[in-house]
């Protein structure tokens, strides 16, 4: 009998947990003794804060991250086939999406191992929902080129579909790059069309402003400079 392969939240940022995660979630992570993560050091600070019923230094911790070979990824299923309960977890937010976590999951479905979601924070839902935008159609892409001329031409393609399909486009960018993607919609999108900035998500400095791109021309700019934030582009109806 295989063990279970739990996908197990973690707090968008320094946010009291009964806040983002029910203790439902809690137990069930206090109760797992093998993990799968992106960092050891950073997962080990989040379980901390779990209060975990045994020792963390107890935890076997095994790394899934962008430097690990997809040939090392089936190595990580053997505590589920040995009949032992695995928790995975992201850097922050549902393991899984927009996540290296996603092919540990997908290898766990065809081995026949029960994958079961765990309730937790999803930023890419949070900013959605606060955004005003169409919540029946969306898409989320990750991160867009860096690139000045491609991030433009992404913008534009965004927008068109936005419009083409009243569709929601997400999309982040690394925390030092915020401002110049603010910068790239203003210059490049046309002024009805929406934004909606969602930073620090969960946490006490959290803030999400949805403004047409000619309100942002007329206010002050808030401050992005190595924030996690969530861009939310909608030039639907």
């Amino acid at each position: 009998m295989s063990g279970t392969l739990y996908l197990v939240p973690a707090p968008l940022g320094e946010a009291s947990l009964d806040a983002t995660l029910p203790l439902e979630v809690r137990g069930i992570a206090n109760r797992i003794g093998h993990w799968v993560v992106e960092h050891p050091k950073t997962a080990r600070a989040v379980l901390k804060l779990y209060g975990p019923e045994r020792q963390i230094s107890t935890l076997i911790m095994a790394e899934l991250n962008e430097h690990t070979r997809e040939a090392e990824v089936a190595a990580l299923l053997q505590p589920l086939l040995d009949g032992q309960d695995v928790g995975l977890m992201s850097e922050a937010g549902c393991p899984g999406v927009a996540d290296p976590g996603a092919n540990l999951v997908r290898l766990a479905h065809e081995r026949g191992i029960r994958v079961a979601p765990l309730v937790g924070p999803s930023s890419i839902l949070l900013a959605l929902m606060a955004s005003g935008a169409s919540g029946q159609r969306f898409r989320f892409h990750g991160y867009l080129p860096v690139e000045p001329a491609a991030r433009s031409s992404k913008l534009r393609e965004l927008e068109k579909d936005s419009a083409r399909m009243n569709e929601a486009q997400l999309f982040i960018e690394t925390p030092y790059r915020n401002d110049a993607m603010l910068d790239a919609a203003l210059q490049t999108c046309q002024p009805a069309t929406r934004l909606t900035i969602a930073r620090d998500l969960t946490t006490a400095d959290e803030l999400v402003l949805s403004l047409s791109l000619a309100q942002w021309q007329k206010r002050a700019r808030p401050e992005l400079k190595k924030r996690p934030a969530l861009f939310v582009l909608y030039a639907g109806k």
